[in-house]
C-alpha cells in the first residue's frame, strides 16, 4: 500500500485542528482546554524548528561556501541572490498598490465599525507594543542595518534567534576564510561540518515525523483564540484584497519558474508544500526555514551551495508577501480615515517597504511594526496611528499566516533561478528518509 505524502497528512492535520477548534469554541471550557492541552504541542513542534535553525544555517552555509573552491562563484550567487530580491519585492509592493487602489476597501468601512475597532484595539498592548517598537527602529541612523548584522560575540549571536543576520554573516566570514587558507589546512574543519549538516538534515526528518499532530494543535488553537467574528466580517474586503494581491504574488513567481527554470510550476508547488503548510501554521519564515531547505535542496533540486545562501538571506530580508500586505494595509487605512495620498506618497510607500523588509523579523507578527514605519513615512498623522492599526489588528493574524506563506515561496522560487543562472539545479533529486541508515544501527 503507498505511503500517504507528507503534505497530505499535513493538510489533514489542519482541516482536522480547524474543525476540532470551531468544535471547541461552543463548548464551555472548551478554549481553556485547547490551550492547556492541545497547543503545548505544537509549541514544543515550533521550538524543536527554531531549535535547529542555527546549526543548520553554519553547517549549511559553511559547507556551501567550501564547496565552491571558488570566491568568484560566491559573489555570482550573492549579487544574483540580492538583485532578484530586490526586484520581486518591489514588483509584490506594486501588485498591492494597484489592487489596493482599485478595489479601495477602505471606501466601505462605516464609522460604526471604526469606532468598534477603535474601542476594542486602539488602547491594546499589541497595538502599543508594535508602535514602540517602530519608533525604536526609526530612531536608528540610515545604516544601522549594517551596523546590526555585525555581531561583537558569535556565540551570543547563535543564542537568539532574532539574531539571524549576524549567524549569516559570522558563517560568510568564516566559510571565506577557510577557502583561503586552502583545502587541505580547512579540510579537518570542513569534514566536522559536512556531518554536523547531515546530523542536523536528519534532525529535519525526524521532527517532520511530528508536523501533522502539530499543524492540527497549532490551528485548532488559532481558531479558538480568534476575533469578534462581526468585525473579521466588515473587514472581508480588505483581507480580500491582501489574500487577491498575494494570489497574484504566486502567479508571478509561477510565471518566473516556468519561464527561466522550465520546471512545471505545479510540481514546483506540490514538492514545496509541506514547507508552506508550515509556514501558515507558524507564522514564521525563519521557524520554516529548515523545513523550506530540506524541500528545495531534496525535492526541487537546488544544489547546496545555492541553497544554503540564498534561503537564509530570503528567509531574513525578503519579505513579499508581508511587503505587499504593507502596501494594501497602509493606503486602506489612509483610505478609511480620509488621509489622502498623492502619487509622489505611493511611491514612497514602495521605498520604505522595500527597506523596512530588510531589516524585519522573520517572526510573527513583525510586518505590523514595518506598517507603522511605513505609515509614518507619508507624514500619517502620530495621533492616528494607534486607530490606524485598531483598523487591522482583528484580522492580522489570518493574514499574517498568509503572506508567510508567501514569503517562504518567494524564497524557494529565487533559489531556483539563482541555482539555474549558475547551473546548480538538478533534474532528478533524491529525497532522503529519516530511517535511511535505520538497518545500520537496529
Amino acid at each position: 500500500m503507498k505511503k500517504l505524502a507528507l503534505h497530505w497528512k499535513i493538510l489533514i492535520g489542519m482541516v482536522i485542528g480547524i474543525l476540532f477548534g470551531l468544535l471547541m469554541t461552543r463548548i464551555d471550557g472548551g478554549s481553556t482546554f485547547v490551550a492547556n492541552w492541545i497547543n503545548p504541542f505544537g509549541s514544543i513542534f515550533v521550538k524543536l524548528l527554531k531549535l535547529i535553525a542555527v546549526p543548520l544555517i553554519i553547517a549549511s552555509l559553511v559547507k556551501g561556501i567550501s564547496d565552491l573552491k571558488d570566491i568568484s562563484k560566491f559573489k555570482n550567487i550573492g549579487l544574483k541572490t540580492i538583485g532578484i530580491y530586490i526586484f520581486t519585492t518591489v514588483i509584490a509592493i506594486t501588485i498591492g498598490l494597484l489592487l489596493v487602489n482599485v478595489v479601495k476597501p477602505g471606501d466601505g468601512i462605516s464609522e460604526e465599525t471604526i469606532t468598534k475597532l477603535t474601542e476594542t484595539y486602539a488602547n491594546s498592548g499589541g497595538v502599543q507594543a508594535k508602535i514602540a517598537e517602530a519608533s525604536k527602529q526609526k530612531s536608528s541612523g540610515p545604516l544601522q542595518f549594517l551596523v546590526d548584522m555585525v555581531p561583537d560575540n558569535a556565540m551570543k549571536a547563535m543564542s537568539n534567534n532574532k539574531s539571524m543576520l549576524q549567524v549569516i554573516f559570522f558563517t560568510i566570514f568564516l566559510g571565506i576564510s577557510m577557502l583561503l587558507i586552502g583545502e587541505k589546512r580547512s579540510k579537518p574543519l570542513k569534514d566536522f561540518f559536512d556531518s554536523l549538516n547531515e546530523v542536523v538534515l536528519k534532525m529535519v526528518d525526524l521532527i517532520m515525523l511530528f508536523a501533522p499532530i502539530a499543524v492540527f494543535a497549532l490551528l485548532s488553537n488559532v481558531v479558538v483564540s480568534s476575533n469578534d467574528p462581526d468585525l473579521l466580517i466588515a473587514l472581508l474586503k480588505y483581507a480580500g484584497t491582501v489574500v487577491g494581491g498575494l494570489f497574484l504574488l504566486v502567479v508571478f513567481y509561477m510565471v518566473l519558474v516556468k519561464v527561466f527554470t522550465k520546471k512545471n510550476p505545479f510540481w514546483f508547488l506540490k514538492q514545496l508544500s509541506p514547507a508552506q503548510l508550515l509556514a501558515f501554521s507558524t507564522s514564521s519564515s525563519a521557524a520554516t526555514l529548515p523545513v523550506t531547505m530540506e524541500r528545495v535542496e531534496e525535492h526541487i533540486g537546488v544544489d547546496k551551495e545555492v541553497s544554503s545562501f540564498v534561503l537564509p538571506v530570503g528567509a531574513t530580508i525578503n519579505m513579499d508577501g508581508t511587503s505587499l500586505y504593507q502596501a494594501v494595509a497602509a493606503v486602506f487605512i489612509a483610505q478609511a480615515l480620509g488621509f489622502d495620498l498623492t502619487f509622489v506618497d505611493q511611491l514612497t510607500i514602495i521605498i520604505t517597504a522595500l527597506l523596512a523588509s530588510i531589516g524585519s523579523a522573520a517572526v510573527p507578527g513583525a510586518g505590523m511594526v514595518m506598517l507603522v514605519i511605513v505609515l509614518e513615512s507619508v507624514n500619517f498623522p502620530a495621533d492616528k496611528l494607534a486607530i490606524g492599526l485598531a483598523l487591522i489588528f482583528a484580522v492580522d493574524r489570518p493574514l499574517d499566516m498568509c503572506r508567510t506563506v508567501i514569503n517562504v515561496t518567494g524564497d524557494a522560487t529565487v533559489a531556483s533561478l539563482v541555482a539555474k543562472s549558475v547551473g546548480k539545479l538538478h533534474d532528478n533529486p533524491t529525497p532522503k528518509n529519516w530511517d535511511d541508515h535505520y538497518d545500520e544501527v537496529k
